[in-house]
């Protein structure tokens, strides 16, 4: 084994005797222009995936901030847990389920592991002529975990800890990646026409629809809704929640500038001016809208009117003008504010607004592409059969999973642990050192 890595270190890096690059063939790249070009593009994408990945502290902030301090622990654990099997089965079968090469458009394997990594043009610009197999597959990864902590927020404070990890287990390992392939991997709605350039459905709706099933299964945490009337719950630590927002700001622009799949200065740089313009967009709408609505304009609906704005460009970003964006966005902002009272009426308990941000503005986002898109390819009707292709399998796979370990481990704590909260009973320890609340809200 050490021989044959040898060798393709040799084959990769190696230089003839007048010091230009050899690449995967052993052909000689003159002068090494274009294998600049394949360098640069290749760091672009690993700090692209950097971005992503540092989008999970983000997530943690938000999440812990707007729950209740006596479940802050809980939620911190459950988003580094996350990553670690996320990240984990994507490199045992997740990564071979999504990008299965040659397959019927519907489900196919290329088989476990990183792909063919002992194949020295996987790390050279034979591979794709952008970036190197461990790159790409560094970059996915990063997506595949984001997913799941999509559901953490909409079910926390009152669901099971392993009962979750183990959802993440099933949903990231083989959901995910089985609808991705449909469309990043080469599949049939890739073929149909198809378009989500960074994940508006294919992330935060498949994370979304998963969440949408656990708060039905799971149903609302003590005190929330009783004798006819909803009771808020408050955050505690709107600080934690505003920083967790501006990480995840700043980790899209990694999310979304990355999947252009390349260091092209027209695409990334439009990429990212059409998604901080959504975000922008998304606080003042979200802002004036809940302004209006509640006579004051609440902070939390800033922060998720930003997530709203962000998760809405997503899909589009490289095919709307800039101005278009803004008005994507800023639909988002309203969407979001609506959205949350329309679920809390319906008697959904989502503490972070998990299904308001991802889950209708990934629906929305992804339907925007049809209608603003300047280039002419994309249409709505083909973007509304693919939230509707994902929907279904999405949220009835989720539910299934949810419903069997509801039935065999069980999925929510008793009632004495969640008045207790999920730091003590689940952890045994506090977040916050020597504040015990035992409180029953």
């Amino acid at each position: 084994m050490l021989d044959t890595l040898n060798t393709i270190a040799e084959k990769v890096t190696g230089a003839c005797g007048d010091g230009s690059v050899l690449m995967g063939d052993c052909s000689v790249i003159t002068g090494g222009a274009d294998y600049s070009v394949f360098m640069s593009e290749n760091i672009w994408i690993m700090i692209s995936a950097m971005l992503v990945f540092i989008m999970g502290l983000g997530f943690a902030c938000v999440e812990s901030g707007l729950c209740r301090a006596k479940s802050s622990a809980n939620i911190c654990f459950k988003n580094i847990a996350v990553p670690a099997i996320g990240i984990t089965v994507y490199a045992l079968v997740g990564f071979g389920l999504m990008y299965p090469g040659e397959f019927n458009g519907i489900l196919g394997f290329a088989g476990f592991g990183i792909g063919d990594w002992l194949n020295p043009e996987s790390f050279t610009s034979k591979y794709n002529g952008h970036f190197t197999l461990f790159s790409d597959w560094l970059f996915q990864a990063m997506f595949a975990a984001t997913a799941a902590t999509i559901v953490s927020g909409a079910v926390a404070e009152r669901i099971k800890l392993n009962s979750f990890l183990l959802f993440t287990l099933l949903y990231v390992a083989f959901v995910y990646p089985i609808v991705g392939s449909w469309v990043w991997g080469g599949g049939w709605l890739s073929k149909l026409g198809f378009h989500d350039l960074a994940g508006s459905e294919l992330v935060h709706s498949v994370g979304g629809w998963a969440a949408l099933a656990g708060v039905i299964i799971l149903g609302p945490r003590l005190g929330k809704y009783s004798k006819g009337k909803s009771h808020a719950i408050p955050a505690h630590n709107i600080p934690l929640a505003t920083i967790g927002t501006f990480i995840l700001w700043f980790g899209w622009w990694g999310f979304n500038g990355g999947s252009a799949l390349s260091g092209n200065p027209f695409d990334t740089s439009l990429i990212l001016v059409t998604t901080n313009l959504a975000a922008v967009a998304g606080i003042i709408t979200a802002t004036a809208t809940s302004w209006i609505l509640s006579k004051k304009p609440d902070a939390t609906m800033a922060l998720n009117g930003c997530l709203a704005g962000l998760v809405a460009i997503t899909a589009g970003a490289d095919t709307v003008t800039p101005m278009s964006s803004w008005i994507i966005g800023a639909i988002a902002g309203v969407l979001v504010v609506f959205s949350v009272f329309f679920f809390d009426r319906m008697r959904l308990d989502d503490p972070v607004g998990a299904l308001s941000v991802h889950l209708v503005n990934g629906v929305w986002g992804t339907l925007a592409v049809g209608i603003f898109d300047y280039t002419g390819r994309f249409s709505v009707l083909t973007q509304l059969i693919g939230v509707v292709a994902y929907a279904i399998p999405c949220f009835l796979c989720a539910a299934i999973i949810f419903l069997a370990i509801k039935k065999t481990i069980g999925l929510r704590v008793s009632e004495k642990e969640e008045l207790r909260g999920l730091d003590l009973s689940e952890h045994g320890q506090e977040s916050y050192g020597g504040f015990q609340i035992f409180s029953n809200t």
